[in-house]
């Protein structure tokens, strides 16, 4: 018996008569997702320092990121299997995404060999030998029930050659049909549909791009990715890549571009026609004192700030970055309070969705291109 429900459905509700923004609906069985969208970043079954009440309360996430690598290493797919999945396990009840846990092997430059087969790897926590492959990364993506699963790839680092950017691709579309032979043969575990989006690769070669953008388009899945990107390359180089690119994935299905970035990253490619986006940056940076602002970027750190008694971000609305004031959190900072590091995160990830709200009602306003002008450059400021 086939135990899919229903495939994610992708509405394009409109696109900007001035750029290639796109306001759009996606919906998967444990909830809609208006796009543009960002998604937190939950590595291990955890945003850091971030309870689920403040996802959904303040920070108004509406699906998080899982990553694959972490989570079969630590808690084991055993625990997940037995509790019913990694919903059921955080108490998370939205859409997740898991990454294939590809860019976290083949960060693992000394302790990991790729081949053919996949990519025999040590585990970074005690060492232990374990083998990834198309085949068992969706299998593990299944028994972690991720409702979007990615397919497994390499991750080409930059700078790299002409040729090793070519090999690696021509791999990862080999890898890609494995990926959707496997996906396609199987079935979700727990009574809710599953969606596998292939990852466009290249490096920064246009050529390479291209076909590697036609080859994912080909396949004909519910999403499609870009991967590759903010890995070290010039942002223009970036939005450059993104944009033929794009020219080339449907324009009926959402596009995802990994890891990326920065407030000024995500409303550029936003412009460009990007749909998703996840990033550690708001909770790291968030860790390290930094925070991002509706009127630029304040490290919280510096001396300044010691007897303003402003809210952080009064415009952002939400208990946290109404209610605590920036004299308040640079002494928790100072103090290496625990707290500190939650009250900065969810003051960032709060930013960060209010930022891809902000975005898509004003795709739907039609001044989508003016606002985005603007906002690049208050943003991107240091107060």
């Amino acid at each position: 018996m086939k135990i899919e429900i229903c495939s994610m459905k992708y509405e394009l509700q409109k696109t900007d008569a001035q750029s290639k923004a796109r306001a759009g609906k996606m919906t998967t069985d444990h909830g809609e997702i208006l796009t543009p969208i960002f998604m937190p970043v939950g590595t291990a079954a955890t945003v850091k320092a971030v309870h689920q009440r403040e996802l959904v309360n303040d920070i108004k996430a509406q699906i998080i990121l899982g990553n694959t690598y972490h989570l079969y290493l630590r808690p084991g797919l055993d625990i997940l299997e037995r509790v019913g999945g990694l919903h059921k396990f955080n108490g998370w009840s939205g859409p997740i995404l898991t990454d294939s846990g590809g860019y976290q092997v083949f960060s693992l430059k000394d302790i990991r060999k790729i081949s053919e087969e996949g990519v025999k790897f040590q585990s970074h926590i005690d060492g232990s030998r374990h083998l990834f492959t198309p085949e068992n990364v969706m299998d593990t993506q299944r028994i972690i029930g991720a409702d979007i699963i990615m397919a497994f790839d390499e991750c080409a680092p930059y700078p790299c050659d002409y040729e090793y950017a070519k090999k690696s691709m021509e791999m990862t579309h080999r890898w890609l049909k494995r990926c959707i032979d496997r996906f396609d043969s199987t079935e979700g575990k727990y009574g809710f549909s599953q969606t596998l989006f292939p990852i466009v690769q290249g490096s920064t070669y246009k050529d390479l791009r291209i076909q590697s953008a036609e080859f994912i388009a080909e396949q004909n899945r519910e999403g499609n990715a870009i991967g590759g990107l903010a890995v070290g390359e010039p942002a223009e180089k970036m939005y450059e890549t993104i944009e033929y690119v794009n020219e080339i994935l449907p324009k009926d299905k959402p596009r995802y571009l990994m890891g990326v970035g920065t407030p000024e990253n995500i409303l550029e490619a936003i412009a460009l026609g990007i749909d998703m986006f996840d990033c550690v940056m708001p909770t790291r940076n968030a860790r390290n004192g930094m925070l991002f602002t509706t009127q630029g970027i304040i490290n919280i750190r510096n001396e300044k700030w010691k007897d303003d008694f402003t809210a952080i971000d009064e415009t952002l609305g939400g208990y946290v970055s109404s209610f605590y004031s920036r004299a308040y959190l640079r002494h928790l900072v100072k103090c290496d309070e625990i707290l500190a590091a939650q009250i900065a995160s969810v003051h960032n990830l709060t930013f960060y969705l209010w930022l891809v709200g902000q975005a898509r009602e004003h795709i739907l306003a039609g001044d989508f291109l003016t606002w985005k002008n603007a906002m690049v450059k208050q943003t991107m400021q240091r107060l």
